[in-house]
């Protein structure tokens, strides 16, 4: 079930429903009704959900996970006045857009840390922006730089809870043994992500 304010609105013609739910969009915000802004950007890795607070972005989710069971979740754990407001979205996508396309290695966007539930999960998630664009740690080498070498398993955890993916680079974390490990947006997109990255 969608949490989007003026998703029931019947539809008349593409540009009438774009001009109003800009204006909506607009008052809304003006209003200071809208704790979460979303939007959608299709990707290389397929479509990814962008949500925002006004601290900064607060979710990307891959098409795996449900839009809508995210959107649901996102009204329940941050705020039920959730808007599909795309332009308060405009510099994350753009960021995205630019590192899907090779021309971004690093992202440089506020952050919303507050689904990133425990100290020693923000830890973990803290320490993804250590590793460069284009290189790869295991598991046990990311539980001893977040200072607990015996926590393979909770980094895992970690990293498979990340509510920002991509743009907190979970997907360099790989099994000792070479494997590529688990992925939210699954192996098929991890795979794509360190293909781009190792030819960037």
């Amino acid at each position: 079930m969608t949490t989007d304010l003026f998703a029931t609105l019947p539809t008349t013609d593409e540009d009438a429903d774009r001009r109003l739910r800009a204006r909506l969009e607009r008052d809304a915000t003006a209003a200071g009704l809208v704790d979460v802004a979303y939007r959608t950007l299709d990707t290389a890795v397929g479509s990814l959900l962008l949500a925002a607070t006004d601290r900064g972005l607060v979710r990307v989710a891959f098409a795996a996970e449900d839009h809508d069971a995210v959107l649901q979740s996102l009204a329940e754990r941050v705020s039920p006045r959730v808007l599909r407001a795309p332009h308060r979205l405009d510099p994350a996508a753009r960021e995205l857009d630019e590192y899907f396309h090779g021309r971004r290695r690093v992202f440089d966007l506020p952050l919303d840390w507050q689904l990133a539930r425990g100290p020693f999960r923000r830890a973990v998630l803290l320490h993804l922006a250590d590793i460069s664009y284009g290189r790869t740690v295991s598991y046990a080498q990311l539980a001893v730089a977040a200072g607990n070498p015996r926590a393979v398993r909770a980094v895992g955890t970690a990293c498979s809870t990340n509510p920002l993916p991509v743009v907190v680079p979970c997907h360099r974390v790989v099994r000792s043994d070479g494997a590529i490990g688990q992925y939210l947006g699954g192996t098929q997109a991890k795979r794509a992500l360190l293909g781009m990255e190792s030819t960037g």
